[in-house]
């Protein structure tokens, strides 16, 4: 694996790819350590500090700032991180399938640039939304009960926000928009020009930037410092928690990695002088075929409900306590959550995966499962199939989702690092990486070159890369974007300093 690092780099298109794809990557880090004008970070900086040292990262607050790689924490001008352009792309994904206009301009000629426009329109629509709200929340954040005990801080270090009003709104709504939108640009360009898909990559290093911290948090339970009342795990329990870690990991690939071959042969068919078809086939069925939408799904739906109760009843004794209810890692947001994610995994896949329309274009081609006969019967076996492969990647995913809860319940560890055990962080942390590595190991093989595996392979291998269509990047703009980009984190440094 160490050889096919290096193999990467001497092939010249795709080691300007990689650090194209990594220059683009520092931008983003950057973004998230800029504030939005009129806001005073040091609030925000403080209380989640607060936060972490009493170990209720698990909260809803902490979730958003989990997802913004920390941009939250900042009052930065990336804090609604891509998570718009997310929630458009599904919104229009599930339209698409249930709005039959929708589904005949996306067959159509140029269809599929209609709907990126449509999802860019619903993604400045949903950044304008919630970008008057994240105003209003930086403007009052006493009275959100999402972000008790911010009182505190503000008494002792002064107002988040000195000027509010609608200037301040209207600058920060402006802000947070470009900010998002500027994200999503970023992300097409890594995905044309870059390797990797860059949404996906944009949202894994926020997840990753918050290592460190988990690193940290972690280091402070096993090794509690000086004048704690908190006694040190023993070396015992530190042995089976890395060993549990690696388990999980190897269980969130198993997971991604796995599907049924489903034999699919092909009739021979006599044009001319020549023969075609006859050849043999597989179709491969993925056993988590909604991936990790269906925990993005109920995080969604059970972040909405104490959001709501908070935005319109305020701090009130009863909204207090539902509140409580929808806090992670309480029995009842786990009772929730694990239905939620299994629901969402079939429903995910009975709108994505059409049995009917498989088996018409396995027909038309002259295609058909051996011992199954054509049209509506092979519909039903691959309708039956489907189900019981969910069945149990539902279970499997459903297991993983709510594991990051358990470890912070019954252990007592930070939900910052308990994340990584598990849930939304890991199994995107895992899709992402492995998709990387497959479009990689593409280039290396097409140059002679050893992929990252001599045994084996990463499974939906292809002869050319997944996603990255465009050209990449000359080395004359690569050195103009490097120097742009070290000038911006040197004056970076000068500021802060100063």
């Amino acid at each position: 694996m160490v050889s096919a690092f290096v193999n990467c780099f001497k092939i010249p298109e795709l080691r300007q790819r990689i650090l194209f794809t990594l220059m683009l990557l520092v931008i983003v880090r950057l973004g998230s350590m800029i504030p939005c004008p009129g806001i005073d970070p040091r609030i925000l900086g403080e209380y989640f500090k607060t936060v972490l040292e009493q170990q209720q990262q698990g909260s809803v607050v902490g979730l958003f700032n989990l997802f913004s790689g920390g941009a939250l924490e900042n009052c930065a001008i990336f804090s609604l991180t891509i998570m718009p352009y997310i929630s458009a792309s599904i919104v229009m994904q599930l339209a698409v399938n249930v709005v039959p206009q929708l589904g005949k301009i996306q067959r159509e000629e140029g269809g599929r640039q209609k709907i990126t426009q449509y999802t860019r329109l619903g993604t400045l629509f949903l950044c304008v939304v919630q970008g008057y709200f994240l105003a209003l929340s930086f403007e009052r954040p006493e009275q959100i009960a999402l972000l008790s005990g911010i009182g505190d801080v503000i008494a002792r270090m002064g107002p988040l926000v000195p000027e509010p009003g609608w200037t301040f709104r209207f600058v920060t709504v402006v802000t947070l928009t470009g900010g998002t939108m500027f994200l999503m640009w970023l992300g097409e360009q890594i995905t044309d020009k870059g390797i990797g898909n860059g949404i996906s990559l944009i949202i894994t290093v926020g997840i990753v930037a918050q290592l460190p911290s988990a690193l940290t948090a972690a280091w402070n339970i096993f090794n509690p410092p000086a004048g704690s009342d908190q006694a040190p795990l023993s070396p015992f329990l530190i042995v089976l928690l890395v060993a549990f870690l690696l388990g999980v990991i190897a269980s969130a690939i198993t997971l991604t990695q796995a599907v049924r071959k489903i034999p699919v042969q092909y009739a021979k068919q006599v044009r001319g002088n020549r023969v075609y078809g006859g050849q043999s086939s597989f179709l491969p069925l993925k056993v988590n075929y909604s991936g990790v939408m269906p925990i993005i799904f109920a995080n969604a739906l059970l972040i909405f409900p104490a959001t709501f109760i908070d935005l319109i009843f305020g701090r009130q004794e009863w909204s207090g306590r539902v509140i409580a209810w929808f806090t992670p890692g309480t029995f009842f947001y786990i009772l929730c959550s694990s239905a939620l994610v299994f629901f969402f995994s079939f429903f995910w896949v009975a709108m994505v995966f059409n049995p009917n329309q498989i088996a018409d274009d396995m027909k038309r081609n002259g295609g058909f499962i051996p011992g199954v006969r054509p049209g509506e019967p092979t519909a039903r076996m691959l309708d039956f199939a489907m189900t019981r492969l969910t069945f149990a990647g539902a279970i499997f995913l459903t297991a993983l989702a709510v594991l990051p809860m358990l470890v912070q319940t019954n252990l007592g560890i930070p939900y910052i690092t308990a994340q990584f055990f598990g849930g939304t962080s890991l199994l995107i942390i895992v899709g992402v990486m492995l998709d990387t590595m497959r479009q990689t190991e593409t280039y290396l093989l097409q140059r002679h070159y050893d992929g990252f595996l001599k045994k084996g392979k990463i499974r939906g291998r292809s002869s050319v890369p997944a996603s990255s269509s465009g050209q990449s990047v000359p080395e004359e703009k690569m050195v103009w974007l490097a120097l742009i980009i070290g000038l911006i984190a040197a004056g970076g440094v000068v500021a802060s300093l100063l």
